[in-house]
């Protein structure tokens, strides 16, 4: 059974930075493209971050380009979002999604399973 498990959110002040972690378990996700997506209330969840496994291109949205960077450890089927420079605007719930996909989309049903998500608040 595939398993995609958040950690790190929390409350940070505007400026500041977190690290968000998801760790993968469940199959081999060597042909799988990973993303990070969010949600904020009353919003749709929309893309932040994504790669494929098997590549080393990263793709990103255009209002989190140069403040974040998607990562991963291969060893421990772990991928990262750090996020630096926060904005009150960054905060949502962050998920993190796997998919079987021969490229990164950064559409929700690009992705085949979903972590149950992390909160990340900025305040001002």
């Amino acid at each position: 059974q595939v398993q995609l498990v958040e950690s790190g959110g929390g409350l940070v002040q505007a400026g500041g930075s977190l690290r968000l972690s998801c760790a993968a378990s469940g199959r081999t996700f060597s042909s799988y493209a990973m993303g990070w997506f969010r949600q904020a209330p009353g919003k749709e969840r929309e893309f932040v971050a994504g790669f494929r496994w098997s590549a080393s291109k990263t793709y990103y949205a255009d209002s989190v380009k140069g403040r974040f960077t998607i990562s991963r450890d291969n060893a421990k089927n772990t991928v990262y979002l750090q996020m630096n420079t926060l904005k009150p605007e960054d905060t949502a719930v962050y998920y993190c999604a796997a998919g079987n996909s021969v490229m990164v989309v950064t559409t929700t049903s690009g992705y085949d399973y979903w972590g149950q998500g992390t909160q990340v608040t900025v305040s001002s």
